[in-house]
């Protein structure tokens, strides 16, 4: 009851006024957390598991941090997290590691685990522009492109200009996002950058530079454009784990984090495998039949990459 409780959210607090609705009348906050310990032989055979329901076409990352109690003082360390689409269609959480910096070791590290355990076949990765992750993808899944999170991205493009002129490049920018084929998105992308480069040409040359990853999705389907062009898929199961995380507050060491962020995913991971395909089967075939070469040159990647 008290590792359920636990895992679902609950306060230490309410969980020792439930426990003395019970009868219990003494349960320290270090109870607790020896009681909800034995979640992790459950989160390890989850993290651990081979990933053989690929190939994994498509991939989202994202990190997301937390606080820890380390070395006498409290640090922020990230929680990296792979969400992939199987051979079957349907969403599976991947993996879960914590960094002490989300860096490229970091990614580096968390990438290559993940092929170990059997990652294959990704064709696309999603995510914001979290340092070093282009890099570790080009180092660890040579054959795959990076898509940059259109929404992310958008909010880093509107600091370009002035306050007053954000509705209209919001605006502007959109309508790259809906156009009809893949030929049409290039074309309004090339309007957009001259009717910003008029205006401002700081916020032109920002969005030109982004302008491959952020129409990486451009060679699939159309129909799943939708689910490929941002991390926006993730933002839900995000804000279920920091409804369970922000309870805790600060963790009291890494493995805590671990415990329970792994434990929320695992939960999840069971719903999916559950639920309808979140994309058709056929869908996924012409997907493959249209791989895109990443565009990563190894020779301009760190030693460390490279290794």
């Amino acid at each position: 009851m008290v590792a359920t409780a636990y895992l679902l959210g609950v306060s230490t607090r309410r969980v020792e006024k439930l426990a003395e609705s019970l009868g219990v009348t003494q349960l320290s906050k270090s109870q607790v957390s020896a009681m909800a310990r034995h979640l992790d032989e459950q989160v390890t055979a989850f993290r651990n598991r081979p990933l053989d329901a690929g190939p994994y076409a498509f991939v989202w990352v994202d990190a997301l941090t937390q606080k820890v109690r380390e070395g006498g003082r409290i640090i922020n360390v990230h929680a990296l997290i792979a969400v992939g689409v199987n051979a079957d269609g349907h969403r599976e959480i991947l993996g879960i590691d914590v960094a002490t910096a989300e860096d490229g070791a970091g990614w580096l590290a968390f990438l290559r685990s993940l092929v170990a355990r059997g990652l294959s076949g990704v064709q696309l990765v999603v995510s914001d522009a979290h340092c070093g992750l282009v890099k570790a993808i080009g180092a660890v899944l040579p054959g795959a492109a990076w898509q940059r999170c259109r929404t992310h991205y958008a909010r880093a493009l509107l600091t370009q200009v002035p306050k007053s002129a954000q509705p209209w490049v919001a605006t502007l920018l959109r309508t790259v996002f809906e156009q009809p084929d893949a030929d049409a998105v290039q074309a309004q992308m090339t309007h957009v950058l001259d009717a910003l480069h008029a205006k401002f040409p700081r916020a032109a040359e920002h969005l030109d530079t982004a302008r491959t990853d952020l129409l990486a999705f451009t060679p699939f389907p159309r129909e799943i454009w939708r689910q490929i062009w941002s991390n926006n898929p993730q933002e839900r199961l995000n804000k279920e784990i920091r409804r369970r995380t922000d309870v805790v507050g600060i963790f009291p060491d890494r493995q805590a984090v671990i415990r329970l962020v792994g434990a929320v995913l695992a939960e999840q991971n069971d719903e999916w495998t559950e639920a309808r395909r979140y994309m058709g089967r056929d869908l996924l075939a012409k997907a493959r039949l249209h791989p895109i070469e990443s565009e990563t040159d190894d020779s301009q990647l760190p030693t460390e990459l490279t290794a």
